[in-house]
């Protein structure tokens, strides 16, 4: 089906003015289909045609002001009209197909107990799926909705939603909405388990399914405490107030992308409402990822971009007041540090592969939706909100928030550019506004900073090389060995500076003795990456958990992390630095990142199969080392768990974790509840020492959907032949595995222990995925790019095979990107071991 381009969006927009839709949807006539009509009144300011987007099972009947329309006209996605100039009123009816990847009209049925839950993801063009539509942001209009759904279903939307007649009908009216794109429009159907409150005169509520309705009790005053402040502190700096009648927040069944902003009912995946034990940093990402939502209902929502090329209008400053905000209004006040050591790290990667792209493209570089979609990623949400930590640093916080103010001001309920908001700015300050952005927005890559420190005869002088075009200001902490036993580190006032925009060399003479340590972005105050003179390595290598602030240690690991990817540090370095300090770390943050990067990246990628024993082993004794370290000390419990987690997946013989499974806790905890037994028998699984009956055994314990998934994960980890030939048939040959279950089967499948197992399926790998992307679109394309890649054959063959395929083949836009992403990374993992052999 053809994709919308801008060019085709621009004139529909000078042609017409939306109105208002009339939305009516039936969802109760089975388990495939449901029932969509709708009228879109109009008007058109001259005579012309265009046309309007339906994706339908089945198109019964259009009318254009009474006038029957041909349905034999649609064209794939595209019924036309032909227009005179004046009022128009479009209907039309049909048959639409429910979802089970995530978008559309998701379909979902809790294997926990046979309750079926609907939702819709319209999100960037799926609004066509769920019901006709001009489909492009900036036609907003009024949204009236009504919906029949089984009697004890209840029926959320972007407004108040109210019963029609009596209860047994199932009949559901709501609010009409302020000015929405149809991007935004939202339903949500079935047996919610919800919570209800209110709060500043508005109507809030929490609703998951009822088999986690006892979890999401437990947790929802936090829930609930996290979104009132967060609605209190946007208050507190936004002139305009929240712009609807109502606040749902909906957790729901195998969601795509962690949340969604759509007004008035914000859905978010369901694993935010924690059936297991969690670390607090976990707790810490729901908060964030409320407060970014929340941030969306001004920045998207209220003022939403014209075309998709200024995504980061939504993201990047959702991202950046969602981490902000949180820090300032709730008990999670180590935001940025997790940002730093997680999401940035995230947009480092993106933007040093081939394809980067500036945090704000130019209109062209964004000709249709599909290449709209490729840009939500780590440059648009994570760097995006780099680069706005550094604008206020430059600009202050005052003059920013007096530009978002004015920027709200004068667009609200309409859509804005770039040139837009960057007109706002400057307005409010006497900065050169539009240089920035051309310097930090139209640009892309990574700007590296690299200091050279020399003693002189009055004090000691920095020499700051810097590799980039963007201007930065930059903070350099500098620290000095501390007397005592163990190595630690005190800090003297920071030094502040402003590079200019290029590359070059800046000097600063400074009095006193030359530190022990020079650490630049200190505080993490901008966006780029930094290296370390060798006496500064050396005193890191030492007392670098001697380090005061969480935030400074974090922005050090993060330099160590960038000197192994880019090949200046040894890998067994980074494992030795993280064996040496993790044990003594009391930042969960900080241990969860360096564990991460440690087990997937060192040890499965940038080590070779021969040296990845011996790091498994040095990682298991790490984990070993935490969890005695803090046994019995209260307060220490995400980080026994994160310990545990990883000494789980670091096993290399089944002993221990058969123990463990057997006994139901690790030794002094923490007790092995779903998600720990799910990971112990996924690595058994994955070293031949769990078998079909163990696997289904552990499913009677927990036949919920993450347990199905957990299942699935440990059926493809198995070393056999047969279970690799039924996953790869499950994978590519029956369409009707949901997004979440392919993507758990296609994590167990590639395994680096398999690799003479596994090599047979790098050739079957391609042509399988080419064909599933084209019949099952974007969302099971990129998973299929993602997960379902032969990730863990680090050979020249696999870069080679995936570059013949690239060249030679014409994968979709979302299967391309993905793919293209994975072979720079395999490059890169090649390039690291061709320079520490």
């Amino acid at each position: 089906m053809p994709v919308l381009t801008r060019d085709e969006a621009q004139s529909r927009a000078r042609l017409l003015d939306i109105h208002r839709y009339r939305i009516d949807l039936d969802l109760t006539r089975g388990e495939e289909h449901f029932g969509s009509t709708t009228v879109i009144r109009f008007t058109a300011r001259t005579a012309g045609r265009t046309f309007v987007e339906l994706k339908p099972a089945t198109l019964h009947r259009a009318t254009l002001d009474g006038q029957p329309l041909d349905p034999a006209d649609l064209d794939g996605n595209r019924l036309p009209l032909t227009l005179s100039a004046g009022e128009h009123e479009l209907r039309v009816e049909a048959d639409m197909r429910y979802s089970r990847t995530g978008e559309g009209m998701h379909r979902f049925t809790d294997p926990a107990d046979g309750r079926t839950y609907l939702y819709t993801q319209t999100f960037l063009d799926d609004a066509q799926r769920v019901f006709a539509a001009f489909d492009q942001p900036d036609l907003k209009a009024l949204f009236d909705a009504t919906v029949t759904a089984p009697p004890e279903w209840t029926v959320l939307g972007n407004a108040i939603a109210t019963r029609l007649g009596p209860p047994e009908e199932g009949r559901w009216q709501l609010a009409t909405t302020k000015p929405l794109s149809t991007y935004f429009v939202a339903f949500a159907a079935g047996p919610w388990h919800s919570i209800r409150t209110e709060h500043a005169g508005l109507p809030f509520a929490l609703h998951c399914r009822q088999s986690l309705a006892a979890h999401l009790d437990a947790d929802a005053d936090e829930i609930l405490d996290i979104t009132r402040r967060c609605y209190d502190r946007y208050h507190e700096i936004f002139d305009e107030p929240y712009p609807f009648d109502s606040y749902d927040q909906a957790f729901v069944p195998e969601f795509n992308a962690g949340a969604m902003e759509n007004p008035g009912l914000v859905t978010f995946r369901d694993e935010y409402v924690f059936r297991s034990a969690v670390t607090d940093t976990q707790r810490l990402g729901r908060g964030t990822t409320i407060a970014h939502e929340m941030a969306h209902m001004w920045f998207g929502d209220l003022v939403t971009l014209q075309w998709w090329d200024d995504i980061w209008l939504n993201e990047s400053f959702a991202e950046y007041m969602g981490v902000q905000i949180l820090a300032e209004a709730t008990r999670f006040h180590d935001t940025w540090t997790d940002f730093a050591i997680a999401r940035k790290a995230w947009g480092y990667d993106a933007d040093q592969r081939p394809s980067t792209h500036p945090v704000a493209p130019t209109p062209d570089d964004v000709h249709d939706t599909a290449a709209a979609l490729l840009n939500f990623d780590g440059i648009s949400y994570a760097k995006g909100a780099g680069a706005l930590r550094q604008l206020v640093a430059w600009l202050g916080e005052k003059d920013f928030l007096a530009g978002i103010n004015d920027h709200f001001a004068r667009h609200r309920f309409g859509n804005a550019t770039l040139a837009d908001f960057i007109d706002s700015l400057a307005r409010n300050t006497d900065r050169d506004i539009p240089a920035w952005a051309r310097t930090w927005l139209r640009t892309s890559g990574v700007d590296t900073l690299t200091p050279t420190v020399s003693d002189t005869p009055d004090g000691w002088r920095l020499d700051l090389h810097h590799d980039g075009t963007r201007p930065h200001r930059l903070s350099i902490g500098l620290y000095d060995h501390a007397p005592g036993d163990r190595p630690t580190l005190t800090a003297r006032d920071r030094t502040t500076t402003d590079l200019p925009a290029g590359p070059g060399t800046h000097s600063l003479t400074l009095p006193g003795p030359r530190p022990d340590l020079v650490l630049l972005n200190d505080g993490d105050l901008t966006y780029a990456k930094v290296r370390l003179d060798p006496t500064s390595w050396n005193t890191a290598l030492t007392a670098l958990s001697g380090i005061p602030d969480p935030l400074s240690r974090a922005v050090l690991w993060n330099a160590a992390r960038d000197m192994v990817r880019d090949g200046e540090l040894d890998p067994t370095a980074y494992l030795d630095a993280a064996r040496t300090h993790l044990p003594h770390e009391r930042d969960i943050a900080v241990v969860q990142g360096v564990l991460a990067f440690t087990r997937t990246q060192i040890a499965d990628r940038y080590l070779t199969p021969e040296q990845r024993h011996h790091a498994l082993a040095t990682l298991t004794d790490l984990c070993h080392d935490l969890l005695d370290r803090t046994h019995g000390t209260t307060g220490t419990e995400g980080l026994r768990l994160a310990a545990a987690r990883t000494l789980i997946d670091s096993a290399t013989t089944p002993d221990t974790l058969q123990q463990w499974l057997h006994t139901g806790t690790a030794p002094g905890g923490p007790a092995l509840d779903p998600e720990l037994r799910w990971r112990t028998l996924a690595r058994l699984a994955t070293l031949g020492a769990a078998t079909p009956h163990d696997i289904d055994t552990e499913l009677t314990r927990d036949p919920s959907a993450t347990g199905q998934e957990g299942a699935a994960r440990c059926r493809a980890a198995r070393p056999d032949p047969a279970a690799k030939a039924a996953a790869w048939h499950t994978l590519y040959t029956d369409d009707q595995l949901s997004n979440y279950l392919f993507t758990a089967t296609a994590q167990g499948f590639w395994q680096p222990e398999q690799a003479d197992l596994l090599r047979p399926y790098r050739d079957r790998y391609y042509p399988d995925a080419l064909a599933l992307a084209t019949r099952r679109g974007p969302a099971l394309a990129a998973a299929a790019g993602t997960h379902g890649f032969p990730h863990t054959l680090i050979e020249e063959e696999t870069l080679r095979r995936g570059q013949d395929f690239l060249r030679d083949a014409d994968p979709t836009p979302a299967l391309r990107r993905k793919l293209a992403d994975q072979l720079d990374d395999l490059r890169r993992a090649l390039a690291v071991r061709a320079a520490h052999p």
